[in-house]
């Protein structure tokens, strides 16, 4: 069993996926990378963890909004990552999180945003549950650790 009832992640890994691919239109210029890290170590997100059925049944624009208030974000100017590698990102980092039962802000710390920046070319194209596994493993992880 993963962080939260699997009835949560489908919708928790598509939403966190269009706010990382949508982020830029809601912030044009907004640097990117920081967003992600920011949002992955923040309260919001802790709150997805948890299963707090509020936060993970919003859409990406309505999570931007609450993310943006609960976290009094202010967004820092910077490099734009583009494409769907962001979206691809918040879908590998929501199911990586359910997957091994971990702190949103620890996958951000044990998997950086410029680690999946590079392995996106190799990892992309796989099923997300079997690039998820196969980046776990290499990490020393199986399914079923709790790892705080």
């Amino acid at each position: 069993m993963g962080a939260y009832h699997e009835a949560y992640l489908q919708e928790i890994v598509e939403t966190q996926g269009e706010l990382f691919e949508n982020i830029e239109d809601y912030v044009p210029g907004i640097d990117v990378k920081d967003f992600i890290e920011m949002y992955m170590s923040g309260k919001t997100r802790e709150y997805i963890d948890e299963a707090k059925a509020y936060v993970c049944t919003m859409d990406a624009e309505s999570l931007w909004e609450y993310f943006k208030k609960e976290e009094c974000f202010n967004p820092k100017k910077g490099k734009t990552i583009g494409g769907f590698i962001p979206n691809w990102i918040g879908q590998f980092y929501a199911y990586f999180q359910w997957y091994y039962d971990m702190p949103s802000r620890g996958v951000v710390r044990i998997l950086p945003v410029d680690f999946l920046i590079a392995g996106y070319r190799g990892l992309h194209d796989l099923d997300l549950e079997l690039a998820v596994r196969k980046v776990g493993e290499q990490c020393g992880f199986t399914k079923g650790d709790r790892i705080s």
